[in-house]
């Protein structure tokens, strides 16, 4: 399918767009997963694709880490960023963008202070490896709602003028990787 798209169009980039689970391609690698669980994707063969322009990771510690306590949570998404840029760096050999990531005000606990504790964590773990000319390059987190959109509120939005603290975080990091240009 990558093949086929890029014959049609190769003017833009193409990505898998997964979590980043690993499968069997790479004997171990499955222990990063959250419980070891396999899923049928696979972070390297799935970005291994030669039409596949850069790599992706989505990162939801709560979903995947429910029982789990926030400080475990805190170091299995330090692991898991930490792991996905080297193998982004030493086997796949291509860019990778943290996307989709982000803590839920629905989760039990959360607060406006512990989401943008989340936020600034994991922008703080992209900005090395870009400042390294590393391969993890930026950070898209999801989702960014106006006013009055309440219908799409899955608790992982961010609505700006509710929230002017995670507004002033999240604007931290575009001014920080602009500098590095």
């Amino acid at each position: 399918m990558a093949a086929y798209l890029m014959s049609i169009d190769s003017n833009h980039m193409l990505e898998v767009g997964l979590e980043g689970l690993y499968g069997q391609s790479v004997p171990g690698k499955q222990e990063i997963n959250p419980g070891g669980v396999l899923v049928g994707t696979d972070f390297i063969s799935d970005n291994q694709v030669p039409q596949v322009d850069f790599a992706t990771i989505h990162l939801y510690p709560e979903q995947r880490l429910a029982s789990a306590s926030e400080r475990d949570q805190a170091v299995f998404a330090d692991k898991w960023v930490e792991v996905h840029i080297q193998d982004s760096n030493t086997i796949l050999n291509k860019p990778n963008i943290m996307c989709e990531f982000g803590k839920s005000s629905n989760s039990s606990g959360c607060s406006i202070e512990k989401r943008d504790s989340c936020f600034g964590s994991l922008c703080d773990a992209i900005y090395p490896s870009a400042s390294n000319r590393g391969s993890c390059a930026g950070g898209l987190f999801w989702q960014v709602l106006a006013q009055g959109m309440d219908g799409f509120s899955d608790g992982y939005e961010v609505i700006l003028e509710q929230s002017p603290s995670t507004a002033s975080v999240i604007a931290h990091q575009p001014r920080r990787m602009a500098a590095l240009i």
